[in-house]
Formats: C-alpha cells, sequence, structure tokens
C-alpha cells in the first residue's frame, strides 16, 4: 500500500505499508509486515520491520521486529521486542578521540 496521507489501522492488515506521513496503529490494530512512513504512533500491535523518523510506543502498544528510526519513544507499560537501528546518529567518542580533545582544551 503506498500512501501519501496519514493512516489508521484499527483492524488487521498483512502487507507492506509505505506512508509519506504519519501511521497511527489504533488499540485493536494488528499490522503484521513492513511499515515505512515518517512518524509511526502503535497503541496496538506491531510484526515486522519499520522504517521511520519517529516511533511512538504508546502504554498499550507492542512492536515486535526491527525499527530503523531517528527518534524512538517507548511509554511506560509500552513493549518492544526486536532491534533497533538508530538512523543519522553520529558516532559516539572513541578514547582516542576523547584524548585528543582534552588535550586541544589544554592547549
Amino acid at each position: 500500500m503506498n500512501l501519501s496521507c496519514n493512516l489508521y489501522v484499527d483492524g488487521e492488515f498483512e502487507g507492506i505499508i509505505h506512508s509519506k506521513k504519519e501511521v497511527n496503529i489504533g488499540k485493536n490494530g494488528h499490522i503484521k509486515g513492513d511499515v515505512h512512513t515518517q512518524r509511526l504512533v502503535v497503541q496496538g500491535y506491531i510484526e515486522g520491520s519499520v522504517s521511520a523518523q519517529r516511533v511512538e510506543i504508546k502504554a498499550a502498544g507492542r512492536v515486535n521486529g526491527t525499527i530503523e528510526s531517528a527518534e524512538l519513544v517507548i511509554e511506560a507499560k509500552g513493549i518492544f521486542e526486536g532491534s533497533s537501528i538508530v538512523k543519522d546518529a553520529t558516532p559516539a567518542p572513541t578514547p582516542q578521540t576523547l584524548e585528543i580533545k582534552k588535550q586541544e582544551l589544554k592547549a
């Protein structure tokens, strides 16, 4: 399913969703498949891989799979089982990088 608008799922869907805007999975929603969107809000259940700028797992929400996002928000009692990949993240400093910065600050 390819969309250029928001999508609200409060039933069952199996397949791949591409949305240029927001996908919201309601409390009775269950998606089995992949979701590619700008923003994903999960109040129901999703099994599969997710690629989004922002993913929000609400208190009753559950994600089982892989999430690739720049922002991941999991509310209390929200459940995430799987792996997460951070998009566009700056690499963590190495001990060598930290030492160089310390020396630069002393100079």
